[in-house]
């Protein structure tokens, strides 16, 4: 393997491992520091849109449609997630008037 200066198309790999950790990192303080359950819900979406990129991104590089095989994979757990993530937040909704994780104390015994 050489150097990260390889180029996807006229992109170099290393734009796209930097892209990916940007937007990876978004997502990891949306999660860590909002109380908004929708926007945390958002910010576990971004962690797994730079993870696809960068399997893809390696995938073209190194030739092998496995990774492009897996990202598949994961687009279609986020679907599901989604499905039962905004259920659930709309229970809560329901159920506390507030989409705020802290309100979910009441709802312990």
């Amino acid at each position: 393997m050489g150097e990260l200066t390889q180029t996807l198309q006229g992109v170099p790999l290393n734009h796209y491992i930097w892209l990916s950790a940007i937007i990876f990192s978004i997502g990891v303080l949306g999660v860590l520091t909002r109380r908004n359950a929708i926007v945390i819900f958002m910010s576990v979406e971004l962690m797994l849109n730079a993870v696809n990129l960068l399997l893809t991104a390696f995938s073209v590089h190194n030739n092998d449609a496995s990774g492009q095989v897996f990202v598949f994979f994961i687009m279609a757990l986020a679907a599901a997630e989604v499905a039962i993530g905004l259920s659930i937040i709309v229970m809560v909704y329901r159920n506390t008037s507030s989409t705020d994780i802290n309100v979910l104390n009441r709802l312990k015994w």
